[in-house]
C-alpha cells in the first residue's frame, strides 16, 4: 500500500471518527488541597446541569474533570492537559482567582474559551478574548460590602485583614476600602498569609483601633480562625467577608463564633429566588443531594448551562465561535440570577448578602448592581 493511500485512509478514518465524537468540556477544579470544598461544590452543580442537559448540537457532552490540587502551577498544567491531551473545546474553571489567572494564560494562548464560575478578580478576564465568568467581579462585591456596612450596619471603623498571597484578597480589600473611605469610614489594614493559624497580633490591633467591623477578604479556613480567636479575645463587633465565606465548612470550623455577627457577599441563596430557574435548581439539587444548594454549586450549574447555551447559539464547536457567543449572552436566566456577559467577559448581576442564624447561612438582602455604579 503506497504512502498516499495510507494518508488518505487515515484522513478518512479521522473524519469518520469526528462525526461520532462527543463534545468534550473540561472542568478545571480544586478537588483536593486547601480549597477543595469549593471544587466539590462546583462539581455538584456541574453534574446536576449535565444530567439535565447532556447534549448540544445533537451530540453527547462529556465533562472531563481535572484536579488543580488548589495550586496555581497545577491549574496551568491542568488547563494544558485538558486542551492538549483531552481535546476539550472549552473549560469551566478554575474557582479561585489566583488559580484562574494561571489557567487563563494557557487558555488564552491556546485560544480555547474558559468560563470561570467563581473567580472575581478583574485581572482574570482583563485584556483577554477567550476568558469570561458567570460571577460578579471584586469591584462589585467590595463596593456592595462597603455599602451594606455603612448604610445598614452603620459601621464607622473597620479593620481589613488581607491575605497577601491571594490576588482575590488583595483586590477585594482595595475595593472595600475605596468605597468605605468615600463615606469617611476609618480603616486599619493588617496582613496575613494563606495557611496562617494565629491571628492574635492582628486582632489586638483591631480591638485597640475600636473596630465596629473586622473585614476578612480571604477564604473560609482563615475566616473561621479569625472569628474564633476574635471571640476568645472579647471582640463583639461584626465580621464581614466576601464570597470566600460561602462554603458549609465555614460553619463547621467556626461554630458559634460567627453566629449573628458574620455578613458576607454572595452570588446566590436558595431563598433568593430571583428567576424561575433559581427555584427549579434549588428543588432539583435538594432532591439529588439531600441538602440545600450553596452559591458555588449554583455558579457551577450556571457556568455549565451558559456555556452549553453559547455553543448552541454559535451553532458550532469551534472555539472562536464559542468564545464570541459567550460574550454575546444577554439576560440569561440562571440559578444565580439574570446574567449578561459584557464585552470584557464579565457578568452583570445583583449581589446577595447573607448572614448566619441558627448555624445556617441565611438570606439577608439583595443589593442591585445598578446601585453600585
Amino acid at each position: 500500500m503506497n504512502t498516499k493511500r495510507i494518508y488518505a485512509i487515515t484522513l478518512l478514518l479521522l473524519f469518520s471518527f469526528s462525526l461520532f465524537a462527543n463534545v468534550k468540556i473540561g472542568a478545571l477544579l480544586p478537588l483536593t488541597g486547601g480549597v477543595s470544598a469549593f471544587g466539590d461544590l462546583v462539581r455538584k452543580g456541574i453534574d446536576l446541569a449535565h444530567e439535565e442537559r447532556g447534549t448540544v448540537l445533537g451530540e453527547k457532552i462529556d465533562v472531563v474533570y481535572m484536579d488543580t490540587r488548589s495550586e496555581k502551577t497545577e491549574s496551568a498544567n491542568g488547563a494544558a492537559r485538558l486542551i492538549d491531551k483531552e481535546g476539550v473545546i472549552a473549560i469551566i474553571g478554575e474557582v479561585i482567582s489566583g488559580n484562574s489567572l494561571a489557567a487563563a494564560e494557557i487558555a488564552e494562548k491556546r485560544k480555547i474559551p474558559m468560563l470561570t464560575p467563581g473567580s472575581t478578580n478583574p485581572l482574570v478576564t482583563q485584556g483577554k478574548k477567550y476568558v469570561s465568568r458567570v460571577c460578579f467581579i471584586d469591584p462589585v462585591q467590595g463596593t456592595a460590602l462597603a455599602e451594606f456596612a455603612v448604610k445598614t450596619l452603620k459601621v464607622k471603623k473597620a479593620t481589613v485583614f488581607t491575605d497577601v498571597e491571594q490576588d482575590y484578597s488583595v483586590g477585594l480589600s482595595n475595593y472595600f476600602i475605596e468605597r468605605f473611605k468615600k463615606y469617611s469610614g476609618q480603616v486599619l489594614q493588617v496582613q496575613y498569609k494563606s495557611g496562617d493559624q494565629e491571628f492574635s497580633a492582628q486582632l489586638s490591633q483591631a480591638i485597640s483601633f475600636g473596630s465596629d467591623a473586622i473585614v476578612v477578604t480571604g477564604y473560609y479556613n482563615e475566616i473561621a480562625l479569625v472569628a474564633q480567636q476574635a471571640k476568645s479575645l472579647g471582640y463583639n463587633g461584626y465580621i464581614l467577608t466576601g464570597d470566600g465565606s460561602d462554603a458549609p465548612e465555614l460553619l463547621q470550623l467556626a461554630g458559634q463564633a460567627v453566629e449573628g455577627i458574620l455578613y458576607f457577599t454572595a452570588h446566590y441563596h436558595p431563598d433568593a429566588r430571583i428567576t424561575p430557574v433559581s427555584g427549579k435548581f434549588a428543588d432539583a439539587y435538594l432532591k439529588k443531594y439531600g441538602i440545600r444548594p450553596s452559591t458555588l454549586s449554583a455558579l457551577g450549574y450556571d457556568a455549565y448551562m451558559l456555556l452549553v447555551q453559547a455553543i448552541e447559539n454559535a451553532k458550532s464547536k469551534k472555539p472562536d465561535a464559542v468564545a464570541a457567543a459567550i460574550r454575546n449572552i444577554r439576560n440569561f436566566q440562571g440559578a444565580t440570577g439574570v446574567i449578561t456577559i459584557d464585552a470584557n467577559g464579565n457578568a452583570s448581576k445583583d449581589v446577595v448578602i447573607e448572614t448566619v442564624k441558627n448555624q445556617k447561612f441565611t438570606f439577608e438582602t439583595i443589593i442591585s448592581a445598578n446601585s453600585l455604579k
